[in-house]
């Protein structure tokens, strides 16, 4: 199976996820079926990642998609505040820390471990400084406003899925080269999941509301690995514009259908 085909069947059933997110009164399959999207969007991340030609430019594409949704699900989230649904969906942050980490990390050098530490320290201080200090309450919900700043600041601790997904994708890539070695990772990941929720899962207080950023549902991920071990190692037609453009374009349609229904 090529890059292209899995990032369709991710497409498939994060489009799933979504109607279940926002179209009232849809079951809970949906977010089940939904669980498959990301370990395979992260997936292939890392795969493209390894055979782009201008990994710089990978990585700056991938935060200007990061900052623009930011930018896109603020807007809307500012017009129909009232309503009290709100837009939280911005995969491409994620995608971008996973990157950037993986670029800085391959430098194999003390400095730019450092770079990183400081940027994330950076980050969080930011974040807090616009939302707690300075009060920008862009809409009436602080994680809300914490997931724009995290955008775009890049912070791990504030975009969507938080600092475990992040980890993830480096864990892929750092066993990219073995199945045998994604197997094990992506069943401890998965395992992971499912005990973090049971033990963290249900309390409101910083900072488990910001690490365990997932549903008690979230173990059915490992549903994905049969789809991942079935990458042959070829990258398809590609389609890369068709999926940046997708990714916002169905969450706003989706999300009016949501308030129109509500």
């Amino acid at each position: 199976m090529t890059n292209t085909k899995l990032k369709i069947i991710a497409l498939i059933t994060m489009l799933i996820d979504h109607i279940g997110q926002f179209i009232p009164n849809t079951p809970d399959w949906f977010h089940w079926i939904g669980r498959i999207a990301i370990p395979i969007f992260i997936y292939a991340l890392v795969i493209g990642y390894q055979h782009t030609s201008n990994r710089k430019n990978y990585i700056i594409r991938l935060y200007l998609f990061s900052f623009g949704m930011a930018v896109l699900n603020l807007i809307f989230n500012i017009i129909f505040n009232e309503t009290q649904m709100y837009i939280t969906n911005n995969f491409f942050a994620p995608l971008f820390l996973i990157v950037m980490i993986i670029y800085l990390l391959e430098k194999k050098q003390s400095k730019y471990v450092f770079y990183l530490i400081v940027w994330q320290v950076l980050a969080l201080f930011l974040s807090v400084l616009f939302v707690e200090v300075l009060s920008l309450d862009l809409t009436s919900d602080t994680t809300i406003n914490y997931q724009f700043f995290g955008s775009a600041f890049g912070s791990i601790l504030f975009v969507e899925g938080g600092p475990l997904f992040v980890l993830l994708g480096l864990f892929l890539y750092l066993a990219r080269k073995k199945i045998s070695g994604i197997v094990i990772v992506y069943c401890l990941f998965s395992l992971f999941c499912y005990i973090a929720y049971v033990k963290w899962g249900q309390r409101p207080d910083a900072p488990y509301i910001y690490l365990v950023q997932f549903a008690r549902y979230q173990w059915i991920m490992i549903a994905a690995l049969p789809f991942i071990l079935l990458y042959n190692g070829k990258r398809g037609a590609g389609l890369k514009h068709f999926f940046y453009i997708f990714y916002p374009g169905h969450i706003l349609i989706l999300y009016l259908i949501g308030i129109y229904l509500k």
